[in-house]
């Protein structure tokens, strides 16, 4: 057999010390593990592991065969022990006895549960019955780019026969279920010698009576099916070469930056999407390539590819060699138009009588020539997981159209896997989607107490958020906490001088791209001075008047050029101050800039409301916890206006209230969400004031 190159071969993982204590099962998780650390072994989320287990009955004592098996929705990368079904192996032996054929086979999900084994609640996955009757210990099924480009292919039987054999066979393909599960049962009855199966159009499956020689088998019929393509596509030009050339790296952000919000609005109209772009090497390869439109309109083989990314993408007309990105903008909406049109006709053409209703038909992925792909999804992490499987794709039409012919599933086939009841009823059990699910946010100031308290308080509930911030270093700290507890692909940050406008037009485009645009705006960022007003300097007044007024003005009139392409609405709040609507003693650049802030508000909610865009003012007072304004000279210089010390200042703060509390960031968090959020969908122009009550500041 030909071998691959170090950098294209995987590296065998497994360290015998780690698992010289296992027990089964730790080693079926070890081993699954391993197998889903690498991409070029198997898509996230796809494939599956088992092992075949002795284990003493709960019930009566005795030991009895169990199949452990990746649970329904679960990865093998990130997998727990939790995670795996456990089913009696005589019980599933025992469901043969009641399969009435293909016709019926949906029908035998529905045993599964009876045949649980210890109480597991983890649902069993569909193709629990295809590791159940493979007749050896371990079992591996998985969804290498390598393995796919041969079960692609046309000559797919032929060209697995060449490369492997008679060690790995081929099954024709089949959507996963209980035949296909007696399938791999009777082609190993069949072919005992055999490592392992090919199935058309969809993967891989290998076993043995070993875990680690499992394992090793898998990599090994990847590394050799990757080294047999290499050694044949050496001197193909990918997709019969190249036609569009890729723009600089700096051009192809600016042009997904002006294609991503207007995208954005088109397909956000029942809910709100989020974006990913990815302009790597290989989808430039591709979307530059002479073959790309005939390619992509074939759609997509292997089931988990199509489930994510759709059966086709959209391609978008765009001409990099002499780019015109307003007249993409103006044919967008009817690229848009005949996709939606595209996919209700290929709906139509397929659907059943119990076919569940057509789901959105806006596309999932995007194909822009010489610029990279776009993928929008109900959230980040589902844009970006889409983004890669179609990455995959990406790689398994490169291998199959350079060694034979690609085929994409027929289409027939693609819409029962899409549409399948079972793939429904697993959609309707999903959880609801959180309240600002599909919505982007940005905080300014966002590394104070404040703006993270806003941005953890967003993104609790779904929401993904920008933090900015002029402070590099509290803005690094501030993100790192927010990306570990709710995760990396929701929290990015900008450093952003509120007062330049190149710098806040570079923000709102990094965001663009990103995320693909904007939903909800808090204006947060801010100083705090305290001078009499023979002692207020011009260089103090116009630092006040720059950051706390123009800097306002800056944020909003970039906001709403991009709220205003999407189409789709938005809320812009702004973090104002008590001091906005009451005097203070010693403090009128501060007082007055924050006065201009308010009446500005008043000003974009009267432009805005006509295209959906509420803009509303939560004013705090006294917020010390957590506050970089009141950690320097402003505590000081309000103590002593006060006539107290530090300590002092808070209590007198919240003496001074009705309510007699302190205000804390978390408070002023709140009163920002309820701004963002759909429950006050009727509201703009409004002021909460969080100030525990203060009666020079009341509105009315």
């Amino acid at each position: 057999m030909p071998t691959s190159s170090p950098k294209a071969r995987l590296e065998n993982l497994w360290d015998d010390a780690t698992a010289s204590n296992m027990t089964e099962p730790e080693k079926l998780l070890y081993r699954s593990n391993l197998l889903g650390s690498d991409k070029r072994v198997t898509n996230y989320g796809g494939g599956n592991t088992s092992a075949k287990v002795m284990e003493t009955d709960p019930l009566t004592g005795d030991q009895v065969e169990v199949l452990w098996v990746k649970g329904s929705g679960g990865d093998i990368g990130s997998i727990k022990m939790d995670g795996f079904s456990t089913l009696y192996m005589d019980k599933l032996n025992a469901l043969k006895g009641l399969y009435r054929g293909v016709k019926f086979e949906d029908e035998m999900v529905g045993y599964l549960p009876h045949c649980t084994f210890n109480l597991n609640s983890r649902a069993a996955s569909i193709d629990t019955p295809l590791h159940a009757y493979v007749p050896r210990k371990h079992v591996d099924h998985v969804h290498s780019d390598a393995i796919i480009a041969i079960a692609a292919s046309k000559d797919g039987i032929a060209l697995t026969q060449e490369i492997f054999g008679d060690t790995v066979g081929w099954l024709p393909w089949k959507r996963p279920g209980y035949e296909l599960g007696l399938w791999l049962s009777d082609f190993c009855e069949k072919n005992p010698n055999a490592k392992g199966v090919i199935l058309g159009s969809h993967g891989l499956f290998t076993w043995d009576d070993d875990a680690k020689v499992c394992y090793e088998t898998t990599l090994e019929v990847i590394n050799t099916a990757t080294a047999w393509l290499e050694n044949k596509t050496a001197d193909v030009p990918a997709f019969g070469g190249q036609k569009h050339t890729a723009l600089s790296a700096d051009e192809r952000r600016r042009v997904a930056a002006a294609l991503m919000p207007a995208i954005r609005g088109m397909i956000s109209e029942d809910s709100h999407k989020v974006g990913h772009f990815d302009d790597q090497d290989a989808v430039l390869q591709f979307v530059g390539s002479n073959d790309m439109e005939p390619l992509a309109a074939l759609g997509t083989s292997c089931p988990d590819h199509f489930l994510r990314t759709k059966i086709r993408p959209l391609v978008v007309d765009f001409d990099s060699a002499n780019p015109d990105i307003d007249g993409t903008l103006a044919g967008l909406a009817g690229m848009v138009a005949d996709y939606r049109a595209d996919y209700t006709a290929y709906y139509e053409r397929c659907k059943h009588d119990n076919s569940p209703g057509m789901r959105d038909p806006n596309a999932i992925v995007y194909l822009v020539p010489g610029v990279g792909m776009i993928t929008f999804a109900k959230d980040k992490a589902t844009a970006r997981v889409s983004g890669e499987f179609y990455v995959n794709a990406i790689n398994v039409m490169r291998g199959a159209h350079a060694i034979s012919e690609y085929q994409g599933l027929p289409e027939q086939e693609a819409f029962d896997i899409e549409y399948w009841l079972l793939e429904e009823a697993k959609l309707q059990r999903m959880p609801k989607p959180k309240a600002l699910a599909g919505r982007v946010a940005i905080v300014t100031g966002g590394a104070g107490g404040i703006g993270a308290a806003t941005a953890e308080r967003y993104l609790m509930d779904g929401a993904c958020v920008v933090l900015a911030d002029i402070d590099a270093d509290a803005l690094a700290s501030t993100s790192e906490g927010l990306a570990a507890k709710y995760g990396a692909d929701v929290v990015r940050t900008v450093e952003m001088n509120v007062t330049s406008e190149d710098a806040v037009a570079q923000a709102y485009a990094d965001m663009a791209v990103e995320f693909g645009g904007v939903d909800i705006v808090v204006s947060n960022a801010g100083i705090a001075s305290s001078a009499t007003v023979e002692d207020t300097t011009l260089e103090l007044w116009n630092k006040n008047m720059s950051i706390l007024s123009t800097g306002y003005f800056l944020v909003a009139r970039e906001a709403f050029k991009l709220l205003k392409t999407q189409g789709i609405g938005g809320s812009m709040i702004f973090v104002a101050s008590k001091n906005g609507l009451a005097a203070s003693p010693g403090a009128s650049a501060y007082c007055t800039a924050k006065a201009s802030e308010i009446h500005l508000a008043r000003c974009l909610a009267l432009e805005g409301a006509p295209d959906g865009i509420r803009v509303n003012v939560v004013n705090p007072d006294a917020v010390l916890k957590g506050s970089k304004i009141w950690s320097g000279e402003w505590l000081t210089q309000r103590a002593s206006t006060y006539d107290t010390d530090k300590d002092g200042l808070e209590e007198m703060y919240r003496q001074r209230s009705l309510l007699k509390r302190s205000v804390l960031p978390e408070d002023i968090a709140e009163a920002c969400y309820f701004f963002a959020a759909d429950v006050s969908a009727k509201s703009t122009g409004n002021i909460i004031n969080v100030d525990a009550g203060n009666v020079q500041a009341f509105t009315r």
